[in-house]
């Protein structure tokens, strides 16, 4: 154990953290245990790649399935891992928008079609990796998703469906390192601007005689972070042990992510960045001569668990059988200084104390544990493809706050209180959510060009909360929920080439739990939100040239959608709407000249918004409500134009070079309209360069070099933007925070291969 003394007097402790060497020896102890159990015929190469296909099956699209969907390959998301973080790998592809709290590293954020993270149902082999209660995934819970990922798939729209909240922008599957057909390991080492290193290996044994396979991927981040305070410390180890038989396959995953990091989710003043772009107020100290100072552990921690097991079984030529069980645990804290602070919010009774109001310190320690189960069944034969299951989630979750540190010198009934001993538990709530649902789908072929496609849902959720709120007020829920999620499409080929569908679904989803504390905090209603999705596509694929075309309209009602307000923990709050939409056209294309020469690009065209916007404000002394028409009005953090364009030029065999533009609209950080809550658009141009050296016995070492926002260019992505009702003006003022983006900055990275 480490132990440090902080400024304030009490001891912090935190655990050392084992070293990278010790956990791959750790892997390679456990694969040879493991591998020496058991034995088996080795199975063939083709039955092993149906049987890793098999695992994602029900929640993928292919070429007959009528969804708008981008895959990206493992070839590429080993290029891409030069960005930190998952969702800066995924920036490039239609209609998503990425922000950073902190450069790229720390908190990081994504967004398809303006729809934020908590709508977009993540899952890891199908598994969901959405937090049942705030919905949401932080990625840096779990960083290197992408280097454990053998592919992803970006769903837009409503999404196959699966276990966990409804997709309601997109649905993101991530299917985990499929086995190698011979051993492997790739070295990885990446350092850049503000002090960040990046270091991890991904292994495997291949797949040994007894038909056994072993994956291994370890991966560290560091940084000082672009804003003041920002620093984060990040690891994740991903562990698979595998067993194929000729007509099955047994998979064990592990997945440990942890996390330290500083806060930032306060953003600051126009004012504040313009004098400091790397400004943070979070943590301040002022002492009575006017000296500042920052709390040196204003910190998130958090540790996230995935054990999944997988088993998959070919019944016959017909039918395949699919389980997966997973357990996810989660804790952690933040803990933060705050200063003038009334005594009495955070329980404690003043007169006992003897004063009102002190400078403390506060913890808020959390931990979740969910139970996944799933179960499917597909029956494939002809022109039928019929796939049928269901899953079930049970959650348990606690939340409470203590304060750990008062600025005065306190001795209460003769017991010096301190950092041991809290001075107070001030709030405490628990929940508890059951999740199940059953579906089915269904592809059917009319001919050997006409095919339809069924995907039936539904889902039953019961989610209760009790216990008090960090407001001090009581948080009772206890609601349950019935969702029909249908979904209709039709998919023509109109050459081997070319092919057009069409698709309409509708996805209903619950309230988070931030929305509901809110909600209950301030007695109003809450109210799960419905979307009814059609989409229309054409898709043309040659040897040298690409293009998809897709309409869409995506119509809410009482969508969920930010009201411009944070909570002192970060969370986006959100507001129901009456009436919504997205009306949308996506183009994607690509062109190769040569063996040279390639242009890439996708552009997004859409109007995003709320109709007959009835603002519900507070008024500037936080007495009362003011209802505000306001006319239809733009959806927050909903840019009408996105587009990205990457022109790759390949001198000589192994070298690339590429520049990349990406453009994002301007965009309003609520859903008023008003010009204070106005974001500017932007634009962005990066370069990449890449060599690959041949090495003997064929292996590879290859050196890459990433500059982004070459132009410099002075960007905030997002904000938070409160909204008051001033009854002396008549009329709405407003308060807001930005999150500053870096100006250029830059990645090396070595990647050796054998």
């Amino acid at each position: 154990m480490k132990k440090q003394n902080n400024t304030c007097g009490r001891y912090h402790f935190e655990a050392t953290s084992p070293r990278a060497k010790q956990m791959i020896a750790c892997c390679a102890l456990t694969a040879t245990l493991f591998c020496g159990s058991l034995a088996a015929q080795t199975p063939q190469r083709d039955t092993v790649r149906t049987l890793d296909e098999v695992i994602i099956r029900d929640v993928r699209a292919n070429n007959k399935t009528p969804l708008t969907t981008t895959t990206i390959d493992r070839r590429t998301l080993e290029e891409n891992k030069i960005a930190s973080a998952l969702p800066y790998m995924l920036e490039l592809e239609p209609s998503v928008v990425t922000s950073s709290e902190n450069g790229t590293v720390g908190v990081t954020n994504l967004r398809i079609r303006g729809v934020d993270a908590t709508r977009i149902n993540v899952n890891i082999n199908g598994i969901t990796l959405n937090d049942a209660e705030s919905q949401t995934v932080y990625w840096y819970n779990i960083p290197n998703l992408g280097g454990m990922s053998q592919s992803v798939q970006l769903q837009r729209g409503v999404g196959a469906s699966n276990g966990g909240a409804a997709a309601f922008g997109g649905a993101m599957n991530l299917q985990t390192l499929n086995t190698a057909s011979k051993p492997y390991a790739t070295a990885d080492l990446s350092w850049g601007s503000w002090n960040t290193r990046q270091y991890g290996i991904v292994a495997g044994s291949g797949l040994t005689k007894h038909g056994f396979s072993f994956d291994a991927a370890y991966n560290g981040l560091t940084s000082d972070g672009f804003i003041r305070g920002g620093q984060t410390d990040q690891q994740s180890l991903f562990l698979s042990a595998s067993h194929y038989s000729d007509r099955s396959v047994l998979k064990l995953i592990a997945i440990l992510g942890e996390q330290h990091s500083g806060i930032t989710w306060d953003g600051a003043s126009a004012e504040e960045l313009d004098a400091d772009p790397r400004y943070n107020g979070r943590g301040k100290i002022k002492d009575q001569f006017g000296n500042v100072t920052y709390y040196p552990f204003e910190t998130d921690n958090y540790k996230q668990q995935h054990y999944q097991l997988y088993y998959s079984y070919l019944l016959s030529d017909f039918w395949t059988l699919n389980a997966a069980l997973d357990y996810t645990h989660g804790f952690g804290y933040t803990e933060s200084y705050k200063r003038d602070r009334k005594i009495d919010d955070y329980g404690m009774d003043t007169l006992a104390f003897g004063f009102r109001r002190s400078d403390l310190i506060y913890r808020k320690p959390m931990s979740n544990n969910a139970y996944t189960a799933n179960l499917s069944a597909r029956y494939e034969r002809g022109s039928l493809a019929l796939t049928f299951g269901g899953s079930y989630l049970y959650y348990d979750g606690e939340h409470h706050g203590e304060v750990i540190w008062l600025q005065r010198e306190i001795d209460h009934h003769g017991t010096t209180l301190t950092a041991d001993k809290p001075f107070a538990d001030w709030y405490r709530n628990t929940s508890h959510k059951h999740d199940a649902a059953l579906f089915a789908k269904l592809n059917y072929d009319i001919n050997s060009r006409l095919n339809l496609y069924a995907d039936l849902q539904t889902r039953f959720i019961k989610y209760t909360i009790a216990g008090t709120d960090d407001d001090y007020g009581k948080i009772p829920f206890d609601t349950t929920y019935l969702f029909f999620n249908p979904k209709v499409g039709v998919n023509y080929l109109l050459s081997s080439e070319q092919r057009l569908y069409a698709v309409a679904g509708i996805s209903n989803r619950e309230p988070a739990r931030a929305d509901i504390k809110e909600a209950v905090g301030n007695q109003h209603p809450i109210h799960p939100e419905t979307m009814l999705d059609i989409e229309l596509g054409y898709q043309l694929q040659k040897q040298d040239f690409h293009f998809h075309a897709n309409l869409y309209a995506m119509l809410y009602k009482d969508q969920l959608t930010p009201n411009g307000f944070i909570t002192e923990s970060g969370y986006a709050l959100m507001e129901n709407v009456d009436k919504s939409y997205r009306l949308g056209l996506e183009l994607v294309g690509g062109y190769r000249f040569d063996k040279h020469f390639s242009l890439d690009a996708n552009l997004t065209l859409s109007t995003n918004k709320v109709v007959d916007y009835v603002a519900d404000l507070w008024l500037t002394d936080w007495s009362d409500h003011q209802r505000v028409s306001l006319g239809t009005t733009p959806l927050a953090l909903s840019p009408s134009l996105v587009g990205a364009a990457i022109f790759t030029y390949r001198p000589v065999k192994n070298a690339k070079v590429q520049l990349i533009g990406k453009y994002v609209g301007e965009q309003y950080a609520d859903n008023t309209g008003l010009d204070a809550a106005k974001l500017d658009a932007y634009f962005l141009l990066n370069a990449r360069i890449a060599y690959t050296f041949n090495m003997p016995n064929g292996n590879e070492l290859e050196c890459q070099l990433a500059v982004n926002n070459i132009l410099n260019h002075n960007y905030r992505t997002n904000a938070w933007c409160g909204a008051y009702y001033d009854p002396m003006a008549q009329g709405v003022v407003t308060d807001r925070g930005y999150f500053q983006q870096p100006g250029r900055n830059f990645t090396a990275r070595v990647l050796y291969r054998f």
